[in-house]
């Protein structure tokens, strides 16, 4: 038992003495930096860092400084502190990837620090936090929009990132990682448990997280939907290797009837024959047989057949519907509304637990152990080992709000294409090992995650609605502008923008080949350009916002509320069939993006749309001054803005127009001229009307001004 690794629990939100709290939350965060840098001290040479055994994912230097650079720019965005600490650092380091087989990840793009630059900007965020927390005001119980909220959310995100880091460094040659006495792998092995399927008898559950839980929380934690849980049988253990030996010997991955379409592509792309974490073991020579080896943390050994397998979710489908076929029953993964029902099993949680009812929060060891080790009511493994895959979908609960700080945490996911895990794994502390918890990640991601099976009468998967209603009003007042009723004898704007773009690629005779449309918001200018353009990116600071030009693409309809009048609303659907625009929406692909930071994937464009850019960014003279870099020969600049400068967004040093510059008056395009003048020329200018409904009497009106600027030759 690695007691010396051995987690606190998550502070209480709660409590009686201010200063007591404020000495919990500095050793949690303490003992959070130390064990995040105990798990990255593995790695024996710098040269570590920046291999990337993972194509799909960033080299660990990157998670290395992420999880510190995220205090400091959710700092930042919540006004807590005005100056940064290492700008070029908190740029690169800032936003992650979301694995998938089609992302064009090329290292040649970034311009990583090195690792001791890396040090010493976490020495310095570690002095910072630990002064905020000396020093912050603490009022209890800690709410979402306290300071103390912001450290806890830092603290909870580098525990996902020490798990999903050690995912990678299982991925490295051993040759790279020093064997630790902190970091060992479980000893005990044997053959696996002859697995059976136990009933679970009807129940009505509560999904989500009431409001009056009092540790942190992620905002699609909230919230809350009651369901039905109608009885049905589960495996006594999750999926063992021994039990998953037997599919791949079967030559499960080479039966392409046992995979989804989307399995099918998975295999195709990775050439997959087995598990990630197994290889073959080329010593054994015995029965000539294949016989195979484990890849722990730190350590090879003969394949742990009661050890529960590890694999992504197309693989434990695809077990799935081997054993179907070969029992002739319908067998699947559970929903998250089951696996609850397994999990109210155990009446405690992390904050009250002396001792884990399983293997998790590095508790007992640092990898999987037996799955016939923690039982709980009949069944085993309830909770730890390993993550469990789901049939759900992550979506977000009735009253799901966005979290303004952490606007892309998740609803980028609540796209159909990420599913649940539940319950945790050996390395999840904190947050994660919560009976709460709500992560999702695509389906061929890469986790310490396995499976259980349920065992059902029909072949229908029990899931819940998803596609809620929008109801946050400035969403929602977009989602009207872009796909709504026109008013005040004004049509609609997107359109019209979409209409002088393509008048000016006519006039210029612009080749229509690629588009990139920056702040496009909800998205209905990107997929009106899409009729003409060969592929359009679209890309928006807002996830929260993004995510709805995502979920139109996919589903074809979104849901919002109109207010009428106070509490009075409309309910409103919408969808891309009935505006002609979704035979040629799969041409867009929509980008979470900051349009004074963008990534240098992002060009050799023949036409960039710039809306409401410059006035919604921090640095919109970098962004000016920087855009042609993006453009092809003659590229097409189309700037749309209605020159509302404030200073909650952007420092007064920063307004272009609005302002006295050498005693004279600078408006509208005045203020552009300067910027771009040395690389473009003024084609062509004129003013939109936007309308933004508020409620059925009251609308935001403004005066926009579109320009057009051609690259000079």
């Amino acid at each position: 038992m690695t007691q010396h690794l051995s987690q606190l629990t998550p502070p209480l939100l709660s409590g009686l003495c201010v200063e007591e709290k404020r000495r919990e939350l500095k050793v949690y965060f303490q003992q959070t930096c130390s064990t995040y840098e105990s798990l990255f001290s593995l790695i024996n040479a710098d040269e570590a860092y920046f291999l990337r055994p993972e194509p799909l994912r960033h080299p660990l230097i990157f998670y290395f400084g992420h999880t510190a650079t995220f205090y400091i720019n959710k700092l930042i965005l919540g006004k807590f502190i005005n100056k940064r600490i290492n700008q070029k650092l908190e740029a690169i380091c800032a936003v992650g990837v979301d694995e998938m087989s089609w992302d064009d990840l090329n290292s040649a793009h970034y311009d990583w620090p090195s690792v001791d630059e890396v040090r010493e900007y976490r020495l310095q965020v570690f002095k910072l936090i630990e002064k905020l927390i000396d020093t912050m005001e603490l009022s209890l119980p800690i709410q979402q929009n306290s300071l103390a909220w912001l450290i806890l959310m830092g603290c909870e995100h580098e525990r996902i990132h020490l798990e999903t880091s050690s995912v990678i460094m299982r991925m490295l040659p051993l040759s790279c990682l020093t064997q630790s006495s902190a970091w060992q792998s479980c000893p005990f092995t044997s053959s696996a448990p002859l697995n059976e399927f136990l009933s679970v008898a009807q129940q009505d559950i509560t999904l989500g997280k009431p409001e009056s839980d009092e540790t942190f929380g992620w905002d699609n934690e909230y919230g809350s939907t009651n369901v039905t849980v109608m009885t049905f049988k589960a495996s006594k253990y999750l999926i063992s290797n021994q039990e998953y030996l037997a599919f791949v010997q079967a030559g499960g991955y080479t039966s392409p009837e046992f995979w989804s379409d989307e399995g099918q592509q998975w295999l195709a792309f990775k050439k997959a024959t087995m598990p990630r974490f197994w290889q073959i073991d080329t010593t054994s020579h015995s029965n000539n047989e294949v016989s195979y080896v484990q890849r722990n943390l730190l350590n090879e050994i003969p394949l742990p057949l009661d050890w529960p397998v590890e694999v992504n979710y197309l693989e434990a489908k695809a077990f799935c519907n081997w054993q179907s076929s070969v029992h002739s029953m319908y067998i699947r993964l559970p929903t998250e509304a089951e696996w609850l029902v397994l999990r109210n099993k155990i009446s405690s949680d992390l904050p009250q637990w002396h001792e884990a009812p399983g293997n998790t929060n590095l508790e007992y060891f640092s990898s999987s152990c037996p799955v016939n080790r923690f039982e709980t009511d009949g069944f085993f493994d309830v909770l730890g080992n390993v993550w469990q895959w789901t049939e759900s979908a992550i979506d977000g609960f009735d009253d799901f709000k966005v979290h303004p700080l952490y606007d892309d945490f998740s609803t980028p996911t609540f796209d159909g294409r990420h599913n649940l895990l539940k319950g945790g794994s050996w390395i999840s502390t904190g947050n994660e090992a919560l009976k709460h918890s709500r992560y999702a990640f695509r389906r061929h991601f890469m986790q310490h995650a396995g499976f259980r099976t349920v065992m059902s009468d029909v072949a229908e998967i029990p899931t819940l609605e998803v596609n809620l209603y929008e109801t946050n009003p400035e969403v929602c007042q977009q989602l009207e502008s872009h796909y709504g009723d026109n008013y005040l004898a004004i049509t609609n704007y997107p359109q019209r923008i979409s209409n002088a773009v393509m008048q000016y690629v006519e006039q210029c005779k612009i080749t229509p080949d690629k588009l990139l449309d920056l702040g496009c918001s909800v998205g209905r200018c990107s997929f009106e350009l899409a009729k003409y353009f060969e592929q359009v990116d679209g890309i928006d600071f807002s996830a929260g916002i993004i995510q709805h030009g995502v979920q139109l693409q996919k589903n074809n309809r979104v849901k919002y509320v109109l207010e009428q009048e106070g509490e009075i609303v409309d309910f409103k659907e919408v969808e891309l069939t009935s505006l002609a625009l979704n035979e040629s929406s799969n041409k867009v692909d929509f980008y979470q993006g900051d349009a004074s930071n963008l990534k240098n994937i992002y060009k050799k464009y023949n036409v960039i749309v710039a809306q409401h850019v410059l006035e919604s960014t921090y640095h919109p003279t970098l962004f000016l001054k920087t855009v042609q870099q993006r453009l092809k020969a003659d590229g097409l600049l189309i700037i749309v803005s209605n020159y509302q400068f404030s200073e909650k967004i952007t420092e007064k040093s920063e307004w272009l127009t609005g302002i006295k510059v050498n005693g004279e008056n600078v408006c509208g395009i005045d203020g552009l001229s300067p910027f771009l003048s040395e690389y473009f020329n003024l084609i062509g200018q004129q003013d939109l009307t936007r309308v933004l409904r508020e409620n059925q009497r009251n609308f935001q009106v403004s005066h926009c001004q579109l320009t057009a600027w051609q690259l000079k030759a």
